[in-house]
This record gives C-alpha cells, sequence and structure tokens, in this order.
C-alpha cells in the first residue's frame, strides 16, 4: 500500500520535480532537491561500486546527514567491503547505515550459498530487493547513481522517477558521461574501487560478476552469459520503473 505522506501524488511530484530541474546540473539537483517540499525525506542508497564515490563525495559535501544505505549481500568481493569502509571512514558522512538480508530468510531460501547458480533473481529479491525495501519504510524517495550511458535500459532515464506511485528516485548524475566521472574523480583525488583496474567497470557480487574486455559494455560483466541486467533494486513488480519519455511514447 502506499505510504501516505501529505505530500500529494507521486507522479505528479514527479513531472514538477523534472520541469522545475530539467536544466539544472547535478550538483544543483542535489542542492535544492534535497530540501525541496515536493521530494520529501530522502536517502542515498550506495554499492560502494566503482564509480560510487563521485555520488558518495557530492553527498558528502553538499548535505552530510543524508542517511547513506550500503546493502552487503554477504557475497560482495572483498576488495568492495574494504572500499566501504574506507570511504565510510574518509568521506564526511554523518550517516552510513549497512543492510543485510533476513537471517531466517536466507537460511531457509538460500542454507548453502548457492542459490545464485540457479535462481539469480531469488538470491538477489533475497539478498538486496527485500533489505532495501525494509530500510526504505519511511522516507519519500531514494538517491541512485544510475546513469543513461551506462546501457540500453538505462538510457532514458531522468532526474526524477515515478517508482511504483509511492516513492521517488532521484538520479542526480543521470546525464553524466565516463569522462565526467573520471573528470571528477581526479580533481576531487578520490580513491577507485580497486578491481576498476583489473577491468571491472561494474560491481555487484563476487559470484556473478566479471571482468569487462575494452569496448564490451560497461555492464557486460553482470550476470554473464544470461539475459539478467539488474538485480532488481531498480524493478516494480517484476518489471524496471518506466520512465515519464517511456509512458509518454
Amino acid at each position: 500500500m502506499p505510504r501516505d505522506t501529505g505530500l500529494g501524488p507521486v507522479a505528479g511530484r514527479v513531472a514538477v520535480l523534472n520541469a522545475r530541474y530539467r536544466h539544472h546540473s547535478a550538483t544543483a539537483v542535489l542542492e535544492h532537491a534535497l530540501k525541496d517540499a515536493d521530494l520529501g525525506r530522502v536517502a542515498l542508497v550506495s554499492s560502494f561500486g566503482a564509480e560510487s564515490v563521485v555520488l558518495l563525495h557530492l553527498v558528502s559535501v553538499i548535505a552530510p546527514e543524508t542517511p547513506v544505505i550500503f546493502i552487503d549481500t554477504r557475497m560482495l568481493f572483498e576488495e568492495t567491503l574494504t572500499y566501504q569502509r574506507q570511504l565510510a571512514d574518509r568521506l564526511p558522512l554523518c550517516d552510513v547505515r549497512t543492510i543485510r538480508a533476513n537471517p531466517n530468510r536466507l537460511n531457509f531460501e538460500d542454507p548453502d550459498g548457492t542459490l545464485h547458480q540457479f535462481n539469480t533473481d531469488a538470491c538477489c529479491n533475497i539478498r538486496k530487493v527485500e533489505p532495501l525495501e525494509r530500510a526504505l519504510r519511511g522516507f519519500d524517495g531514494w538517491i541512485t547513481g544510475r546513469k543513461r550511458y551506462q546501457n540500453a535500459d538505462r538510457g532514458t532515464i531522468d532526474f526524477f522517477e515515478n517508482e511504483g506511485d509511492f516513492r521517488i528516485k532521484v538520479n542526480p548524475l543521470a546525464h553524466w558521461g565516463r569522462e565526467d566521472l573520471e573528470e571528477y574523480i581526479v580533481e576531487n583525488r578520490l580513491p577507485r574501487h580497486p578491481l576498476v583496474a583489473k577491468g571491472y567497470p561494474s560491481i555487484g557480487c563476487a559470484p556473478c560478476t566479471s571482468a569487462v574486455k575494452p569496448g564490451e559494455d560497461p555492464r557486460a560483466g553482470r550476470w554473464r552469459g544470461s539475459a539478467k541486467t539488474e538485480c532488481g533494486i531498480h524493478f516494480i513488480d517484476g518489471k524496471a520503473v518506466r520512465t515519464p519519455k517511456e509512458n509518454a511514447a
């Protein structure tokens, strides 16, 4: 059931926000939108992956009190866990939260840790989707690092999306390219995820992530050899959230 926020219908607020900030920069979207009454209370959800440091740094500068949610699936690369601790210590973020799967659900559905071998969707649901949904209760929206350039499925995302008419998804870096990210990391002397140098431009759980060859889609190493392209946290009722542009097509 949609949460009664007193803020009005989500779809209408998304349309207003996209019109209001259409010509703004990522920094301006964060600076103003985080204080915009039409957005409400938001959290940043971060994988602490290959490009995460850019958005984490921006939020630490603009609104360090913003809650930051990190999903530890218990199947992440050790490099990711080390990097997460490093960034959490280095950046002036006030509220970093690590969330995990319900142990009872995990013991029942995946007692031997092999669920990912025959049902990746079910594994992602238990380890990522369900914990995140619990963590986002009480929030009116959440900030993501999704960008248009990452793959065709993300090619039309806007700054703001309607997530199932109950929450708003904010994508401040939607229009940034790889060159923009690289420039920001260099200029601000930010530490990189150690796996990037080893050919991992997109990093998820260790069993389902492989290195990417030059010229491949940046997310080609995620669930390689399958039709799966998303873990499910950006889905509503099993489908990718449709953007305003897609709805108008």
